[in-house]
């Protein structure tokens, strides 16, 4: 347990310290506040201004999320500090799990410094609730957290950078986008199938609407924990190389 934190303290740190961190959050941010100044004139009604700012807010999550996965830990296979790791007595998932909280905290960051956009909506007199807000950020922050689980696993298994984000870009399309577009397209029960399985299916089916499904939190919980196990298996497997 002590490890895990240490080595969530020293991420977290990274990603702080780091402009890259800081661009992808002024990016993320930017993103989300031009949405706000575009879409506000378009429509009157708070809840729809709320729903299309957590469908935006969804999309950046991903791509935040995979910014900050990718380089985890192929960059210390890299500059060889993933050697002194390996050779420690730390154990594999106390490495995953450090660097899976560490870029999870950046990014909550991220999600608390974009709550002004919501609180803006709420304030112009529109009829939507607190609740609604918290399940629309719980849906962005359990989507952005399988994203890096994602992103994590594509970053162990290579030590080249731009492999590794291809890779996880290839997993997230793939498993978000691709197959919430083919559930669209494909007639039932092959629809239901593939909308079950998709990341981005049973986000903007619920999530983004303000409605909270337990089924759907079990979902994204067991995504994120099957790839930080894919991840630590990865780890494992590459420390008998």
């Amino acid at each position: 347990m002590r490890a895990t934190f240490t080595i969530f303290r020293r991420e977290l740190g990274a990603y702080t310290r780091s402009p890259v961190g800081w661009v992808v959050a002024a990016a993320s941010l930017f993103a989300l506040g031009l949405f706000y100044i575009v879409y506000s004139s378009k429509t009157s009604l708070a809840s729809e201004k709320l729903s299309q700012y957590f469908w935006v807010a969804g999309g950046t999550s991903m791509i935040s999320a995979l910014l900050l996965s990718f380089r985890a830990i192929s960059e210390d296979r890299q500059n060889g500090s993933m050697i002194l790791l390996t050779t420690s007595p730390v154990r594999e998932t106390s490495i995953v799990a450090g660097k899976f909280l560490g870029a999870l905290g950046f990014l909550t960051v991220i999600l608390v410094l974009s709550l002004y956009i919501p609180l803006l909506i709420k304030g112009q007199g529109g009829k939507i609730s607190g609740l609604q807000i918290f399940v629309g950020y719980l849906g962005v922050w359990l989507l952005g957290a399988t994203c890096l689980a994602i992103g994590l696993f594509a970053s162990s298994l290579t030590r080249e950078q731009i492999i590794a984000a291809l890779v996880g870009a290839l997993l997230i399309l793939l498993g978000g986008l691709g197959l919430f577009e083919l559930s669209r397209s494909l007639d039932p029960p092959l629809r239901d199938v593939a909308s079950e399985v998709g990341l981005w299916s049973r986000y903007q089916a619920g999530f983004m609407r303000g409605i909270f499904n337990l089924k759907d939190l079990v979902y994204y919980l067991a995504m994120t924990y099957f790839f930080l196990l894919l991840s630590v298996k990865t780890l494992e497997a590459k420390r008998w190389q």
